[in-house]
């Protein structure tokens, strides 16, 4: 991080899991977070999470820059709604002046274990609207500010799946939203080389949150067993996002891939 001032990040889908887990390891560095969800409560059950790891941090644990406080903003949001996503920003912008990282995370898998000719256009919807226009939605605001403010730039990091490279089961409409994602961040980065705007992917494999428990008991492999898959911590995750916003402008992490050791995924199918 830049030792002369705080950097400010905004974290969608930040009142659980990953988005969770991001926020808490860059507030317990020396961050300020927007953290936006759908529950308020759980946004302030975040900032909390980040408190008690400041006040817990043995001392030189904590990596602020010296003199520097890190600050949570919580915004109830849902990215599906552009107007909710425009007050978002509005709000970042307002309290802290700049947007050095979007963690474009808040998604959603859908109805579980649902053949695809019994998949309901309402719940197709639901899920595109989450994962990919609500992406996209996030992303154009984070574009705009960036290549407005001085200095100049930032980075966006859009939370992709191992499902961006290859599907699970049942999956049509999550599946399509990570490969489309793949494409969004493709784009980002392109387009926004002339402002230093920055982009880059992680694709995530079972890390331990309440959307993965079921792994633990058993998912649908794709020869029509279900079967248990270890998980990993999903502080990792938090640490891994991390080293990616914290590159200069001038690197970048196009594309990460990040799981647990001995999931099936290299050999799905």
């Amino acid at each position: 991080m830049n030792a002369h001032r705080t950097k400010i990040a905004i974290v969608t889908g930040a009142g659980s899991g990953i988005g969770r887990a991001v926020a808490v390891e860059l507030l317990r560095t020396g961050w300020s977070v927007t953290l936006a969800g759908r529950r308020a409560e759980r946004l302030e059950e975040t900032a909390a999470l980040a408190r008690a790891a400041l006040a817990d941090a043995s001392p030189g644990a904590v990596e602020e820059p010296a003199g520097k406080e890190s600050t949570s903003l919580c915004v109830r949001t849902d990215v599906s709604r552009p107007e909710e996503v425009a007050a978002l920003f509005a709000a970042t912008r307002n309290r802290f002046g700049r947007l050095d990282l979007l963690f474009n995370n808040a998604g959603t898998f859908g109805p579980g274990n649902v053949p695809f000719e019994d998949l309901p256009y309402d719940a197709w919807r639901h899920v595109v609207g989450t994962n990919l226009d609500g992406a996209f939605l996030c992303a154009q605001e984070a574009y705009r500010q960036m290549k407005e403010q001085i200095p100049q730039g930032g980075r966006i990091i859009n939370n992709g799946s191992i499902s961006a490279h290859t599907p699970r089961p049942r999956s049509a409409a999550y599946t399509a939203t990570k490969h489309a994602l793949t494409g969004l961040t493709k784009s980002l980065s392109l387009d926004g080389r002339p402002y230093r705007i920055v982009c880059g992917q992680i694709d995530i494999g079972n890390a331990a949150t309440d959307m993965t428990e079921q792994m633990r008991v058993g998912a649908l492999q794709a020869n029509g067993e279900v079967a248990p898959e270890p998980v990993m911590d999903v502080g990792d995750v938090g640490r891994t996002v991390r080293h990616m916003a914290e590159l200069p402008l001038e690197a970048n992490v196009q594309f990460a891939t990040v799981l647990a050791s001995g999931m099936p995924y290299v050999g799905r199918g």
